[in-house]
This record gives structure tokens, sequence and C-alpha cells, in this order.
């Protein structure tokens, strides 16, 4: 149970963790890792080489500071974190191992003993968090398609554009394909020859609901951040099993008539094409738009499917076009362009693509007058549950 006391002495933290957070989250993995090499088959690798994912747990820790006296404030954050602890594998066993080696790390990088005040509240502290985190995770378990990793065929391999190939995958045994939400995506597990562990990544759904196959569209990405999308390009074929974990994630549309527009950043099209294609089967009255940005014309996938040639307004934006007589505009997005192809009522706005684009989009449209409470939308990247809370700055 967290005291009045415990409250204060993380709050005199905030100024610490803004400084050495990163310090510290990145001696926790370290020495986690050293401890427990098996989570290696749960971790993203090349998030911790990068540094991106103790920068992400840094922040995490802030934002619970800073939301002590109300932790419900960062429910959002949780439910959208424990989505991607669900589709991995995070158990309850895990959490005790994370605190140990998340206090050790507060002491061993902050110079304190182990009955300095600052690790008895944060113990405290980090020990609601995680029972929340087991709480809502537990139902998550309970209420997926399939419990754990299950293999599924692949059925069908798309290039879809020169840097995006799509996968078809189905369940064995003509077992029902589960529901899903539109937005939401699968975690694969790629066990790759030479790698000591798995490597586990996350590819949105990227066609409607309801058909007899999962699709997601992969970008083959370059560099080590790209070992398991080039397996997938280069390595994967039809008639492979890949171990997969039911449909996760909270970024979804709601039911609402009103009009919507989505903004899509290169690969980001993938989970909005799954949201338009379900949106036009249950709402083919609702007015939808499509802006996708793109570098080049060669890499856009997937607007030239029906689904999007039937939209009201579908617009390809490309920086550096072969033909710009292919596009509907060169360059990047610009408040003249958005003002030109978002129809005026538009209502609700759901954006994704990588950090870059979502920064420059979101601030556009708050620039031209859209709350908060309209924009919707998912980072690709280590980031995204973090995010979350902070489109407004």
């Amino acid at each position: 149970m967290l005291t009045e006391e415990h409250k204060q002495t993380i709050k005199a933290t905030i100024p610490v963790l803004e400084e050495h957070g990163v310090t510290v989250t990145t001696h926790f993995y370290e020495t986690m890792f050293e401890a427990h090499p098996e989570l290696l088959h749960i971790f993203n690798h090349v998030h911790q080489k990068t540094g991106m994912q103790p920068q992400a747990l840094a922040y995490s820790l802030y934002q619970a500071a800073v939301h002590i006296d109300d932790l419900e404030a960062i429910l959002p954050f949780v439910k959208r974190v424990a989505h991607k602890h669900r589709s991995i594998g995070v158990l309850p066993e895990h959490y005790p191992i994370v605190g140990k080696y998340l206090l050790q790390a507060m002491q061993d990088k902050l110079n304190l003993a182990e009955d300095d005040p600052v690790i008895e509240a944060w113990g405290a502290a980090y020990q609601i968090i995680a029972d929340i985190f087991i709480q809502i995770e537990k139902e998550m378990y309970e209420a997926a398609a399939w419990e754990g990793f299950e293999e599924l065929e692949v059925v069908e391999k798309v290039q879809e554009s020169s840097e995006i190939t799509s996968f078809y995958l189905r369940r064995q045994q003509e077992q029902p394909m589960p529901a899903f939400a539109p937005g939401q995506y699968l975690s694969i597990k790629a066990e790759i020859d030479g790698e000591p562990y798995t490597h586990i990544r996350q590819y949105s759904l990227s066609d409607a609901p309801g058909q007899e196959h999962f699709r997601i569209s992969v970008k083959k990405e370059e560099g080590p951040a790209g070992m398991v999308s080039t397996w997938l390009h280069e390595h994967v074929e039809p008639g492979q099993m890949l171990p997969v974990s039911a449909p996760a994630g909270d970024f979804t549309i709601d039911n609402e008539k009103r009009p919507a527009a989505f903004l899509a950043g290169g690969v980001g099209i993938t989970p909005l094409m799954s949201m338009i294609k379900e949106q036009q089967a249950r709402q083919p009255d609702r007015p939808l738009t499509l802006v996708h940005a793109v570098r080049t014309e060669e890499a856009a996938a997937l607007t030239n499917e029906p689904a999007a040639d039937t939209l009201a307004g579908s617009f390809l934006v490309a920086e550096t076009p072969v033909d710009p007589e292919a596009v509907d505009a060169v360059g990047r997005l610009t408040p003249e362009l958005l003002e030109q192809f978002l129809p005026a009522d538009t209502a609700d706005v759901y954006l994704c693509g990588p950090e870059a684009f979502m920064e420059a989009a979101a601030g556009l449209l708050l620039g031209r007058g859209f709350t908060t409470d309209q924009i919707h939308y998912e980072y690709f990247g280590p980031g995204t549950a973090l995010r979350a809370m902070t489109i407004e700055s």
C-alpha cells in the first residue's frame, strides 16, 4: 500500500528520473539479462542495442512518478502496454524478476542503500503497478482467441510494392479464423538460423475481419532492425508454418457515422486499410478519406485495392516520386495539402506511421484546429504505448 510519505518521496525523484532515468534503465536491462538470459527470447534485442527500450522504460517511470497521486490517469498507457505483453507472452512470474533488478539498478546508479526511503517507496509503487498489469493481462489472456503462439500456415505471399510484401495466414485443420478489431496486430515469433534466441515482432493486420485468412503486410527494413522482416521476405514461403500469437492491440476505430480520415506514413497504411475495409462493409455510407504519404510512389502499398479506389477521397503524396504524374501531390504533407484533402466536416482522424511522420502530421492537425480527442494514433516503434499520453505536447 502506498502511504502519503511514499508518494511524496516518489514525487521528489521526478527531477532525478529526468536526469538519470536512462542510466538506471540501461543498467537494469544489462543486469537482468545477465542473470536471466532466457528473457531475451521475449524482449526486442534491437531496441536494447539502440537504447530505445531503456528510454521508453525511463519515460514510463517518469510518468508513474508524475501521476503517483492518481495512477488511474495512466490506465490508457497500461492497457496499451498490456496488449503488447500479452502478445509476446509476459507472465505474472516475470514481474518479480523485473522489480528486483529495477530496484537494484536504482540502488546502483543513484548510490542508494537497500533501506533508503526511495527504494522502499518505489518498491511499494512497483508492486501496485505490477498488480494492475497482471490483472489486466489475466483478463486479456482469458479473452484471447488462443493460448500462447499457434502455428499458422502461410498460404499465400504477395509482393505489394518495392518494399512491402503481404503474407496470408490460416489456422490448421480448417479451424475458423477468430474475429479481431481492425487496427490490431499479430506477434510473429521468428526462429532464425544462427540466432541463439527467438525474435518476436508485431505486424498489423491489413485486411478486414471475417476473412478465411489473416493478412499482414510487412516492409523489408534495412540493417539490424530488419532482421525479422528480411527473414520473412527472403526465407518464408507458402506452405511454411509461423508461430503467431492471437490478435492484440487497442488502436481501433469507432463505429460512429461521422466523417473520418486516415493519414498513413509508409507502411502505416496497414492497420488503416483494415479499418477502411471494415467500415465500408459495416457502414457503407460513412464518409471516409485516405491520405497516404510515401517517399516514392513505388513504395506505396495497398492503395490500389478496391477499398481505396471507392473512397470519397484517396490521395497519394510522394516526397520524391519517380513519376510526378502518378501522385496527387509532390513533397511532404503541408497545412495547405491537409486543407485541400480533408473535408471540413472531418470529425475523426486516424494516424499511423513512423515517429517523424506522426509528430509532423499530429502537429499539422492540431494547428488546423483538431483536438486531441479527434486524433487517434499509433506509432510503429517501441515508444508506441508511451506516446499515447503525449501527443498534445
